[in-house]
C-alpha cells in the first residue's frame, strides 16, 4: 500500500510544479488577454476593449488593422485596475476572427481574438436618417418661415372661403 502511495505523491507535486512554473509572471491567469465586449459584432459595432497586463497605471496603443479599424489607445480608467479603449468595426469588415492587439508601454504585446459575423443585431447606438425626403409634396414645417407663413394663410382663406359657401347653401341662398 505504502509504495503505490509515493508514486502518486510524486506526481502529484511534478504537475503542480509544473503548473506554477507555465503561470504568467504578471498577475495570474485572465490578465494577459485583451477583453472584448462583445467579442461578437457585426460590421459598424464599437467594440470595448480591456486589459489588466500593462498595469493600472501603464498605457498601451491597440491595434485593430486586422479587422480594418487601424489603432486605437488604451488608457487608465478612473478607479479602474486596467486599461481601457475602443474602436469601431467598419462597415466594410468581412466575417471571420480577427486578432485585435495591444502593445504595452514596455512592448509586452497582449491579443484578443473578434468574431465578426453578417447576421446579427448592432449593439451600438441605431443611426436614424436625417434630413427632408424628397417627394415634391413638402413638410408642414419647413426650413423657411415666410412659406410656411404662406402656407397658413392659404388654408386658413380656404377653410373661411368653404365655410362661407356651406353656410350660403345652408340658408338657400344659392352659389
Amino acid at each position: 500500500m505504502r509504495r503505490s502511495a509515493r508514486p502518486i505523491t510524486t506526481t502529484a507535486l511534478a504537475l503542480t510544479f509544473a503548473a506554477l512554473a507555465t503561470t504568467p509572471a504578471y498577475g495570474g491567469a485572465g490578465t494577459g488577454r485583451l477583453e472584448l465586449s462583445p467579442a461578437g459584432v457585426v460590421p459598424g459595432d464599437e467594440v470595448t476593449v480591456r486589459t489588466a497586463a500593462c498595469g493600472a497605471d501603464g498605457t498601451a496603443t491597440g491595434d485593430a488593422s486586422a479587422v480594418g479599424a487601424g489603432s486605437f489607445p488604451l488608457a487608465p480608467g478612473a478607479g479602474q485596475e486596467r486599461l481601457g479603449g475602443r474602436f469601431e468595426v467598419p462597415p466594410s469588415a468581412q466575417p471571420g476572427t480577427y486578432e485585435i492587439v495591444a502593445t504595452c508601454a514596455d512592448g509586452k504585446p497582449v491579443t484578443g481574438d473578434l468574431v465578426v459575423s453578417l447576421t446579427g443585431t448592432r449593439t451600438g447606438q441605431p443611426t436614424y436618417p436625417r434630413g427632408s425626403v424628397k417627394t415634391g409634396v413638402g413638410g408642414a414645417l419647413g426650413p423657411d418661415p415666410v412659406q410656411t407663413a404662406a402656407g397658413v394663410a392659404a388654408l386658413a382663406v380656404a377653410a373661411a372661403g368653404g365655410t362661407w359657401l356651406l353656410h350660403r347653401r345652408a340658408r338657400g341662398d344659392g352659389i
